[in-house]
C-alpha cells in the first residue's frame, strides 16, 4: 500500500494543484465581477469552489475516502493562503481575493468551503 501511494503521489498532487488553480481562477473572476463584500459574492465563490470540488472528486478521485477529501481541502486552503501572502508581498498591497477581507466574517465561510467542499463528495463507506 505504501509503495502504491508513493508512486501515485506526484499524480495526486498535480491533480490537486490543477483543480485548485481552476477554483482559484473562478473565485478571482467572481471577486472582480461582483462587489467583494456582499453575501452574493461569497455565495458565488462558494458555489465555484463546490463545483470544482465535485469535478475533482468525480473525474480524478472517484474512490477517494473522506480522509483523502479532507487532505485535498486542507491543501487547497494552504495553497490559497500562500497565494495571498505571495501576491501581497509581490504587489506591495493587501490582496484578499481568494479568502476575502480579514475585516469580514464572511471570510470564515470561504475558508470552510475550501476545506469542506471536496468532503461533500467523498465516498463515505469502505
Amino acid at each position: 500500500m505504501v509503495v502504491t501511494w508513493t508512486r501515485r503521489m506526484p499524480g495526486i498532487l498535480s491533480g490537486v494543484l490543477l483543480y485548485w488553480a481552476m477554483a482559484a481562477a473562478l473565485v478571482f473572476w467572481a471577486d472582480r465581477t461582483l462587489p467583494s463584500s456582499s453575501a452574493a459574492s461569497v455565495g458565488v465563490k462558494t458555489a465555484a469552489i463546490v463545483l470544482v470540488a465535485f469535478a475533482y472528486m468525480r473525474l480524478t478521485a472517484r474512490n477517494a475516502t473522506l480522509d483523502h477529501a479532507l487532505f485535498v481541502g486542507v491543501t487547497w486552503l494552504v495553497f490559497s493562503i500562500v497565494a495571498e501572502l505571495f501576491l501581497t508581498r509581490r504587489l506591495g498591497r493587501s490582496w484578499f481575493e481568494l479568502l476575502g477581507s480579514p475585516d469580514s466574517a464572511l471570510r470564515n465561510i470561504l475558508m470552510f468551503a475550501w476545506i469542506g467542499a471536496p468532503a461533500l463528495f467523498a465516498r463515505h463507506h469502505e
